[in-house]
Order: structure tokens, then sequence, then C-alpha cells
């Protein structure tokens, strides 16, 4: 089934709160333009997004880390799609080695886990992928 991914570098206009913090409303954004990009390729059409049934927020995310954000479409109803996503933190500032010093991490840091559904109305879906998925 659909998969897509997005990698963005968080700046300082998403630094929310004091230490330059991101806020976790900032993934929930990423998460809908990959929900956008999988509902193109499955259906022709952006959809709309429904709701989310899960959201944890796990790692802190800051000014300046690299996300990487992917999505999957995990069920196909009739107009429903249910997908799941996550976004994990690859390469991280140091600013303590310097002012333009940065780490590619060993191992990426999930910073945010979620499941939702977006709609995709019949006489919008431009595509006859309609399968269920298990």
């Amino acid at each position: 089934m659909s998969k897509a991914m997005i990698r963005i570098r968080m700046s300082q206009a998403d630094a929310h709160y004091a230490g330059n913090l991101v806020d976790g409303a900032k993934m929930l954004q990423l998460f809908g333009d990959v929900a956008t990009e999988l509902l193109i390729r499955n259906d022709g059409d952006e959809g709309l997004f429904a709701g989310y049934e899960l959201c944890e927020f796990l790692a802190p995310v800051y000014a300046g880390d690299f996300i990487e954000v992917t999505g999957e479409i995990t069920k196909v109803g009739n107009t429903s799609r249910k997908m799941k996503f996550e976004a994990k933190k690859v390469i991280c500032p140091r600013p303590e080695d310097g002012e333009s010093a940065a780490e590619l991490l060993d191992e990426p840091v999930i910073v945010c886990k979620a499941v939702g559904t977006c709609v995709v109305p019949k006489e919008k879906q431009r595509f006859n992928k309609v399968e269920e998925i298990a």
C-alpha cells in the first residue's frame, strides 16, 4: 500500500517555547502533509483529515532538529483511509561544539507517533483502489 516520507529542518520560526522547543502541533501539521500525499497517491484527491484516534508525543523537538516523517495507509474503506504516522529526529544541532555543528544520530529518536483517519468522498476518488487491507 502507499507510503510517503518527508524530511524537514525545524527552524527558529517553529520554536514556540523557551529553549527553542517546538510545539507538538508542528508534528501533527507534518502528519497532515504526509496524509495529503498519501491520499493524492491513492485517490488522486487531497481528501480531508477526519481525526486522530491515537497520538503520542515521545521526545522533545528543538529548532535545528531534522525531522523525518513517514506515513502509511493501513486500511482502505469505502471513503475512509486509516493511516499510521511516525516522526523521528535524525539530525540535531551541537551548539556546544560550535555554532554550526550538527550530528547525524546513529539511531533516530522517535518523537511522535499517531494513528488517524482521512476521508475521500466517492465523487472525488479518481482511482479505483478501494480494497480492504488487514
